[in-house]
């Protein structure tokens, strides 16, 4: 029995957010003594909060503040190139704004790409991708491509709303009157 409840919330943590996040809440709780039995007190059912994925939040950020979800899924086939580069410059700066507010990006490496770079012999493979002839040994000697990037801090905001609103980016808007 247990085993098939274990498989199940496996799943449930792995596809959805909302589970995973309660789960977690569950596992912060205080774990049963050794001597004390499940059975000697009643349970009170843990008060779980409505939770919301990290993703969601950042993606509904980036609706509210550059309208990054309108541009990306609107057809473009009606417009000149002139009139998606302009509406295009707009999102891409408010989508920099929100970025540097919650992410305060900072290059990987400081070289300008196409400068000669040294990998150490024991890099972390979070902070390099190495292409090219990888047959050789480490350290490395290559040429910048891209110095990547790293998040210096994750302000994201504070998600209040109900489970019903978890998974939506933008509410529909209506005008009245």
């Amino acid at each position: 029995m247990r085993v098939w409840l274990a498989m199940k919330c496996f799943f449930n943590v792995l596809l959805h957010g909302e589970f995973a996040n309660r789960c977690e809440l569950l596992l912060k709780d205080a774990p049963l003594a050794k001597n004390q039995a499940s059975a000697a007190a009643p349970c009170s059912p843990a008060v779980v909060s409505a939770s919301r994925s990290d993703a969601v939040t950042l993606l509904a950020t980036l609706q509210r503040e550059a309208r990054f979800v309108d541009i990306v899924n609107e057809s473009l086939d009606g417009y000149s190139d002139a009139q998606i580069g302009a509406a295009a410059r707009d999102v891409l700066r408010d989508c920099g704004k929100v970025l540097a507010r919650v992410f305060a990006l900072r290059p990987m490496l400081e070289q300008e790409e196409g400068a000669t770079v040294q990998v150490p012999a024991h890099y972390e493979t979070e902070c390099y991708r190495l292409t090219g002839d990888l047959s050789r040994e480490p350290p490395f000697a290559g040429k910048l491509m891209h110095a990547g990037w790293q998040a210096t801090k994750c302000d994201l905001p504070t998600w209040t709303g109900s489970g019903k609103g978890a998974l939506v980016v933008a509410p529909a808007e209506v005008q009245l009157g």
